[in-house]
């Protein structure tokens, strides 16, 4: 935990954030095993080609879960996000569009998620609701969460982006296997290289055929180009990531496909 987790770790909680919900994420004692469209031709094109090969989904929607660190030390990157996530929808506006839930932690024990929202101003509503508080990172709540809405209705990818991680790797990687099984993977974007964490995200990775990325502190391009990539994944699949990666936008893209063959 970073010294400004410890100074500021508190165990006061607070009411819910508009269209979030209090307990839809399970602890890990509750349950036993877990708690604008760019413009360019090239751009244009991919748009075109990613629309033919229909949709990852039998809605034609791709749904992704968008899992974010909450405590103290990430609300610089949280509001970076904030102004980036309407890139998401817009990279798949014209392939069949996205659905994202929002999930955050902080504080002792506070793990919340959103309702699915289908347009980059109902999420940043949700999120401009939130405000980062102290506390331990809680990636198995998440990931546990991720596992049980898949069971629900299919999700197409599971987004995290954090600095740090604070828990058992053999618990999280065990979780990590379970949303493997069912065919979600993880794409983990780092903020530095806390070497604990950069173990920990990869090995998720690994486990699950997503990727590992880090981007540089307050870097909204790298971070802007990492969440178009995954957004288009969840909507086209890695046919479509493989084509934005040819394009002048395929910088995220590149990334991404470059750990998921390593791994």
């Amino acid at each position: 935990m970073s010294s400004d987790k410890k100074s500021t770790r508190t165990g006061s909680r607070i009411p819910n954030p508009a269209g979030t919900t209090a307990g839809s994420v399970p602890s890990p004692a509750s349950d036993g095993k877990a708690p604008a469209p760019s413009s360019g031709t090239d751009v244009e094109a991919f748009l075109a080609q990613v629309k033919a090969l229909g949709p990852r989904t039998t809605t034609g929607r791709g749904r992704l879960v968008f899992a974010m660190d909450a405590t103290m030390s990430r609300q610089p990157t949280w509001d970076m996000a904030l102004a980036l996530q309407a890139d998401m929808f817009h990279a798949v506006a014209e392939v069949g569009g996205l659905d994202v839930q929002l999930v955050f932690f902080r504080g002792a024990g506070e793990c919340r998620a959103s309702k699915w929202v289908s347009d980059p101003n109902a999420l940043a509503q949700l999120m401009t609701t939130v405000q980062c508080r102290g506390g331990y990172t809680q990636i198995g709540k998440v990931l546990s969460h991720a596992r049980q809405e898949t069971e629900k209705r299919k999700i197409s990818a599971l987004i995290y982006v954090g600095d740090c991680m604070e828990e058992a790797v053999d618990d999280l990687c065990g979780r990590a296997g379970e949303l493997a099984l069912h065919g979600v993977p993880v794409f983990l974007f780092q903020e530095g290289r806390d070497p604990a964490a950069e173990s920990a995200f990869r090995e998720i990775a690994r486990i699950t055929k997503g990727a590992w990325c880090s981007f540089d502190k307050g870097s909204a391009d790298q971070l802007r180009a990492l969440l178009r990539a995954v957004a288009v994944y969840a909507s086209g699949g890695h046919a479509a990531l493989q084509q934005l990666s040819t394009t002048k936008e395929g910088a995220g893209a590149r990334l991404l496909l470059t750990q998921m063959k390593r791994d």
